[in-house]
């Protein structure tokens, strides 16, 4: 299955930073942002976690619920949430498997060697469970307000 706009949100449960369990069809009646990143607490991915936090008022207007995904243990994602006061949803993926279904793990190319590793990317799913749009690659900063003006365009369009 390909991450293409139209097509159905590959489903999945993943426990979040207190082992509690978010399954994706729990969320169905909403926009869900899912965001893909390498790792907790490294400063791309703590940019990109409180661009989201410092923007959730935004986003849950325009009801939109934002959940980020890495390889980390809950414990970790517990860490990082308390330590930056995040507001957003992490879950943790340590097996990968919905990073793969994803298409958000894979090889890559990391300061000139291919590697190995989680793709950071972003995935918009409608509130019927359709993709709606989809980065295949980001960059961590300035990334939250391009999916906020995304998701108002949606809403707009939909509409």
């Amino acid at each position: 299955m390909t991450i293409e706009i139209g097509n159905k949100a590959p489903q999945f449960t993943l426990p979040d930073a207190d082992e509690q369990k978010v399954a994706l069809k729990d969320l169905l009646g909403q926009w869900v942002v899912l965001y893909f990143y390498p790792r907790a607490d490294t400063p791309g991915c703590t940019t990109q976690a409180c661009e989201f936090t410092d923007s959730i008022k935004d986003f849950e207007g325009m009801d939109a619920t934002v959940v980020g995904i890495s390889p980390d243990k809950p414990e970790k994602l517990a860490k990082f949430i308390a330590k930056h006061k995040l507001k957003v949803t992490l879950l943790s993926d340590p097996e990968v498997k919905v990073m793969t279904k994803y298409e958000a793990w894979g090889s890559k190319i990391s300061f000139g060697t291919k590697v190995l590793g989680v793709k950071r990317s972003t995935v918009i799913i409608d509130p019927k469970g359709k993709v709606a749009h989809r980065w295949k690659s980001v960059k961590a900063k300035g990334h939250a307000e391009k999916v906020r003006d995304k998701i108002a365009a949606l809403r707009a369009e939909a509409s």
